[in-house]
């Protein structure tokens, strides 16, 4: 029983304790990056969209790092969570949707810990309230060493 305690104690020593979880994986980053990258803006006003984090004035970026986007409706509006698409813009476009579903709420994104490789990323948040307004923002960051 000692042994096998120790043999415990070893391995958990060993593994990683890391919470980071993949945003963008090497081969995602690898594609061509995308053409004709367009944001939305409409005469109507659609939500507010805030970048929280990563904080783009510092420069390049430290992966991993906390991903956190704010919503705002404007004029009372709510937001449409099933509308919320977020896409990294490479030829062929990826949709990370998906791996962020349970990070979206009706507030906003809150992706702890996310892992992105080294290089210049885009990525596109598709927004809109339950009054079909919509916006686009597209976050552009480098991940330093």
């Amino acid at each position: 029983m000692k042994n096998l305690l120790c043999i415990s104690f070893i391995y958990l020593s060993m593994v990683s304790f890391s919470n980071a979880e993949t945003l963008i994986t090497q081969q995602e980053a690898k594609l061509s990056p995308a053409t004709n990258v367009n944001t939305t803006r409409g005469i109507s006003r659609g939500p507010a969209v805030v970048i929280l984090s990563p904080n783009l004035s510092t420069g390049n970026i430290k992966s991993p790092f906390d991903f956190k986007i704010q919503f705002e409706g404007r004029g009372g509006n709510k937001i449409d969570i099933s509308q919320i698409k977020v896409t990294y813009l490479k030829s062929p476009e990826v949709d990370l949707t998906g791996r962020l579903k349970n990070s979206i709420t009706e507030g906003g994104i809150n992706f702890s810990q996310a892992e992105v490789p080294l290089g210049e990323h885009a990525i596109k948040i598709l927004v809109k309230d339950k009054e079909g307004r919509e916006t686009a923002t597209v976050l552009n960051f480098t991940v330093a060493k």
